[in-house]
């Protein structure tokens, strides 16, 4: 679906167009952040590969979905322009001419600096010149046995016309001379590396005597032996090629009977969307580069010469594969909150008071260990969750498979459209409807990303029994293994009243009926926004005054325009505003009668920085809420989202300190932007040090206080 444009050149909430920054340039300003941890010396040299190969895997998505969006604006014709003033036509020139400058420091960084520097390390990408003849034997060997026989070669002629190319896969277009046994002369072939065939491949230690770690590309295999495919003729040049397409699923909802099976229609033909970007080896012939572009309808400046490897995203296993734990972040376990430790039953435990998780630093082990607590307990009469990503192996599916056999009442709002998982959540879908489960796909229109678990269990009370719910709601995925990545919150309650809501929002989602209102969670697309301005409108009253006013706000992203303008309020009211914003801002902080009392920060590290907090003074009463939500048009207007309060003075106390106050102290991983969109990292190495992701570690892991 393209990105939402303004209708009009009508400035956004009374502001003009300059007071905004735009999207698309803003996440080519979030991946610079992520491409200066892969040139930062002091961050281990694996773990720099890792972040290189990150930003490949951030633009793949910022073509496939964004630039393919403003193709789609070009070819509808649309004059709309952006909230900050540009058309389709300018942001595609900018954002195409911002990424290549990005990749082109990207590979700098990679071949003079990386691979170098790993080799040096014994870990080698050893290059076709290079290879020893002993290595030569074992590739040749190699390519005849576990290549030749799965590659299709392509003359490209009239009877063998352009084949189907796969979205981001990769492919080789071989220039040729001669004539075949057939007397065919096309001048050119087609070679796709088939998905089985790895990218990456180990040699073995008897043909790497010199080098503990030595690999070859596949890349480099073919061109050594291109000519196999080709028997008699000469091979001129072998070129590898990439496209990407847009990817972005579009089903009109409110046309599908069954939103499911036209999805499952849909999927496949994602491979095949158009073209929006091709990349080529740096030594690709003029003459083949021009033959591409034609084929994939694109243009000179949607060309991107590659010196080396099309595709970075494949070497993001290479570190695992490495041993040379001196070579990657130091490993730590996962801590445990006091009243789990020992703990057997995680509802008593529960019932003793909530229960907050800070993910990495904590395990999700206790997320796991309620659901799977209730699979198994008899007391336990209903289970409702949602789910957004959740992986093709999750433990937590599992054991709502096991609840639904069980004769539990297990009912699961399965988000469909979550993008790239639509297929694994499809698979999870069909096994729970196939065990009983009741299995629902949200509103149509709205995405389900909502992180809610509600656990429903018959209990002994004075006078009888009772229904006691209880709850798990999040900031993140309930998925184990992003889960050990990202930073995320978790409360763990049976608050009557939180669990009265959480029924709520699921009978919503099950059923039909008006909105009732809550009386603790804020919901998008009801309630979230209008209480988020709100509670600005009162830190501005509360300034008004004379009396202390904050807000202090983390998220990954901020672009909705009548949030800025009611924050631009705020700041020239005097209220003090931080925002922690990992990935884009279009705010513009720090600038004079606009925005001088706020501050941009965003926090680049050894985690993605992912859970969503909103703090605000209230008058020296603090409150604080988490949430599934970032401060973007879609979460506020398109989606099931939530903000769950944090009522426990002890636990609000640690959000405030382990979400806020560490990260606007650290001097490490935090970078400042400015009123022009630029950043600037915040470190100091003379001073006292402070990373925030470190200093949670030491606080949180296994065997802390």
């Amino acid at each position: 679906m393209p990105p939402p444009l303004s209708s009009s050149h009508a400035p956004a909430h009374g502001y003009p167009s300059d007071s905004f920054l735009n999207r698309e340039l803003a996440l080519i300003a979030f991946n610079r952040r992520v491409l200066a941890q892969a040139e930062d010396a002091q961050i281990p040299l694996l773990e720099r590969l890792f972040f290189l190969c990150i930003v490949s895997s951030n633009l793949d998505e910022l073509f496939e979905i964004r630039v393919a969006g403003i193709k789609e604006q070009l070819k509808l014709g649309s004059m709309a322009i952006t909230t900050d003033g540009k058309t389709a036509s300018e942001v595609h020139l900018s954002v195409t001419a911002a990424a290549r400058a990005l990749v082109e420091e990207q590979y700098a960084l990679l071949n003079d600096e990386i691979l170098p520097q790993l080799a040096r390390e014994g870990v080698h990408f050893l290059r076709r010149a290079d290879w020893s003849e002993a290595q030569r034997a074992w590739v040749r060997a190699y390519f005849f046995r576990e290549m030749m026989p799965v590659l299709t070669p392509i003359g490209v002629d009239p009877a063998h016309p352009f084949p189907r190319v796969l979205n981001k896969s990769l492919n080789f277009a071989v220039e040729l001379e001669g004539k075949d046994a057939f007397g065919r002369n096309s001048g050119i072939a087609i070679v796709q590396a088939p998905r089985v065939l790895p990218r990456v491949i180990r040699l073995p230690a008897e043909v790497t005597p010199d080098c503990p770690y030595g690999f070859v590309f596949l890349s480099s295999i073919l061109h050594s032996f291109v000519g196999e495919l080709f028997s008699g003729m000469n091979v001129l040049g072998c070129y590898q090629f990439r496209v990407t397409r847009n990817s972005d699923l579009f089903v009109d909802e409110e046309e599908v009977k069954n939103l499911r099976t036209k999805i499952q229609v849909e999927l496949p033909q994602r491979h095949f969307g158009d073209a929006v970007r091709l990349e080529v080896a740096d030594n690709c012939s003029p003459a083949a580069s021009r033959f591409l572009l034609a084929q994939f309808g694109l243009s000179e400046h949607e060309l991107y010469r590659i010196p080396g490897p099309v595709n970075l995203v494949r070497l993001m296993q290479v570190p695992a594969w490495v041993d040379r734990p001196d070579l990657k972040f130091p490993s730590f376990t996962p801590g445990m909150p006091k009243s789990l430790r020992k703990a057997s039953d995680i509802f008593s435990q529960i019932r003793m008071g909530d229960i907050l998780l800070h993910h990495p630093y904590q395990s999700f082990l206790p997320v796991i260990d309620f659901l799977e607590q209730a699979v198994s307990d008899p007391q336990v009469v209903a289970i409702k969750m949602t789910v957004y990503r959740t992986g093709t192996d999750s433990v937590l599916m599992q054991s709502l498979l096991r609840a639904a056999q069980n004769g539990k009442e297990v009912t699961v709002i399965v988000e469909l459209m979550a993008r790239f998982d639509e297929e694994a959540n499809i698979g999870w879908a069909t096994r729970l409807e196939e065990v009983g489960a009741h299995v629902v796909y949200g509103v149509v229109g709205y995405k389900t990303h909502a992180k809610m678990l509600m656990v429903v269990r018959r209990e002994d009370a004075p006078g009888g029994t009772i229904l006691r719910r209880y709850v798990h709601l999040g900031t993140g995925n309930y998925h184990p293994r992003t889960a050990r990545l990202y930073t995320d919150f978790g409360l763990l309650t049976c608050d009557e009243d939180i669990g009265a809501d959480v029924t709520e929002v699921f009978q919503q989602l099950t059923g039909l009926g008006r909105v009732k209102p809550l009386q603790y969670l804020w919901q998008s697309p009801f309630s979230l926004h209008s209480n988020v301005i709100a509670s600005i409108q009162k830190e501005i009253g509360m300034a008004s005054e004379g009396k202390p006013a904050r807000v202090i706000a983390k998220m990954n992203s901020l672009l909705e325009p009548g949030l800025i303008a009611t924050l631009y309020e705020a700041s020239q009211a005097g209220v003090r505003i931080d925002l922690i914003v990992r990935g884009v801002c279009a705010l513009r902080p720090g600038v004079a009668g606009l925005s001088e009392n706020i501050r941009v920060h965003s926090v680049i590290g050894r985690f993605l920085e992912h859970h969503r907090i909103f703090y605000f003074h209230a008058g020296g009463e603090e409150q604080v809420w988490l949430s599934s939500a970032d401060w973007m048009e879609r979460n506020f207007f398109r989606r099931i989202e939530l903000a769950f309060p944090v009522l426990d003075k002890r636990l609000k106390k640690r959000v405030i300190n382990e979400g806020l106050k560490m990260y606007l102290s650290d001097n490490q991983g935090t970078w400042e932007m400015d009123g022009n969109g630029h950043y600037t990292r915040k470190r100091k190495r003379r001073a006292h040090l402070r990373c925030a992701q470190e200093e949670l570690i030491e606080l949180l892991k296994a065997g802390s206080a």
